[in-house]
């Protein structure tokens, strides 16, 4: 039930058009919009807004949707007032045609959804699908070179290299289904994560007009990296080796091998770059420092999923279905303790109220780390976890502190 005043009627009504047919998608329907709801009591707003969807966990799949939350900001915008969850009660039909109850209707209503959500889920953590690169450093100003080089296990990975004017070099990458250059998720089929742009070129610039040389590279079955471990996606249990990669690739080039070395890695990036940490610590010893924006245990993402989507035995489902379909155990995709292994000095940054997470895993994540040298970063003003990795092109304070305080 959402109550409010309309104080900017062309904003709303792009919100009205984009959330129209959200509904229906959910078992849901608009049963009341009137704007000139009469008050009999209180002080109420004057626009009065009902949805009937089929239970309680489907309205909270609608509202908790990435589709209707890149749409309710254009509400949130344009009006002022409230919108409340409430339960409805059981029809009375009679004892020969009882209604069934709500966990009856839930069960009966999700059988065949929760099927294809498990198996899209799996799709989804399995395999990861290819975007395009669609800028280049050349569009912000900057030289750069296309390169390649070989993951540890002989993958190739294309990227590219950004150079400086400095003996300072970063290197870069990127969150699972991203590439090097972000995510374009503004256009279709890719609006599932918030309908907007993720675009690293800005906090590239930032970094190279503070006079740091860049390279930053596509993972294995992203961007145009080479394909490895039979296209699946081992949430670093594969990737950590494009980490080793990259880092040997660096010591190898006459222009970077005597450089200081950070790493930037984003939640695919920071769990494999974590993982390489657990495996092979003795490639690390020259790396003074890292920034890990937004890691996160797999397993706590699909319990998340599983709670906005009222699917009670998900985890059990996704676990059985997932070791079929690639042979992997659940619980042994990226344990929490492979953070031990981190010694650098390490910022995380999360944003604080994703609704595809749970910031206490974040929070233990951080307190998992190793290094004395740490901070723990949060992003706060979105629920979107895709916003997260635009923000800090937008306010790179923090990044330029944390790289200019430990590779002087």
């Amino acid at each position: 039930m959402a109550n409010y005043t309309i104080h900017d009627q062309e904003t709303f009504k792009k919100y009205m058009e984009a959330a129209g047919p959200l509904a229906p998608k959910f078992n849901g329907k608009v049963i009341i919009y009137d704007v000139k709801a009469r008050t009999l009591e209180g002080n109420p707003k004057s626009v009065m807004a009902v949805a009937e969807f089929s239970s309680v966990a489907e309205a909270e799949r609608f509202y908790n949707s990435p589709e209707y939350t890149a749409v309710r900001k254009l509400r949130i915008a344009s009006t002022e007032g409230s919108v409340v969850l409430a339960e409805g009660l059981p029809q009375q039909n009679g004892p020969a045609n009882e209604a069934p109850t709500a966990k009856q209707a839930k069960s009966a209503m999700n059988k065949e959804a929760v099927d294809q959500f498990i198996n899209g889920t799996v799709d989804l953590f399995t395999r990861s699908a290819r975007t395009p690169i669609l800028r280049t450093p050349a569009e912000y100003g900057m030289a750069y070179e296309d390169v390649y080089f070989p993951a540890q296990d002989g993958v190739t990975l294309e990227g590219w290299f950004i150079p400086g004017k400095s003996d300072r070099l970063i290197i870069m990458n990127h969150p699972m289904p991203c590439n090097r250059y972000g995510y374009p998720g503004h256009l279709d089929p890719w609006k599932n994560f918030g309908g907007f742009e993720v675009n690293f070129l800005p906090e590239y610039k930032i970094l190279h007009d503070a006079g740091y040389n860049i390279l930053t590279y596509d993972m294995r079955n992203h961007g145009r990296s080479g394909m490895g471990s039979g296209g699946l996606v081992g949430h670093g249990l594969f990737e950590y080796r494009d980490v080793i990669g990259s880092l040997r690739y660096a010591k190898a080039r006459p222009d970077t091998k005597n450089m200081k070395v950070a790493l930037y890695s984003r939640c695919l990036g920071a769990n494999s770059t974590i993982v390489a940490m657990k495996k092979h610590p003795e490639e690390f010893t020259h790396v003074k420092a890292m920034i890990a924006l937004q890691p996160v245990t797999p397993k706590v993402f699909l319990e998340r999923a599983m709670e906005m989507n009222g699917i009670e035995n998900g985890i059990e489902l996704f676990a059985d279905a997932y070791y079929k379909r690639c042979g992997l155990r659940l619980d042994e995709v990226w344990p929490i303790e492979y953070a031990k292994a981190v010694t650098v000095p390490t910022l995380v940054a999360q944003v604080h109220n994703d609704f595809l997470t749970k910031p206490s895993n974040v929070q233990e994540i951080y307190d998992t780390i190793s290094a004395k040298d740490k901070k723990l970063f949060w992003i706060e003003g979105t629920d979107l976890r895709f916003e997260g990795y635009n923000y800090f092109g937008k306010h790179p304070q923090p990044v330029l502190e944390w790289f200019e305080s430990h590779m002087r």
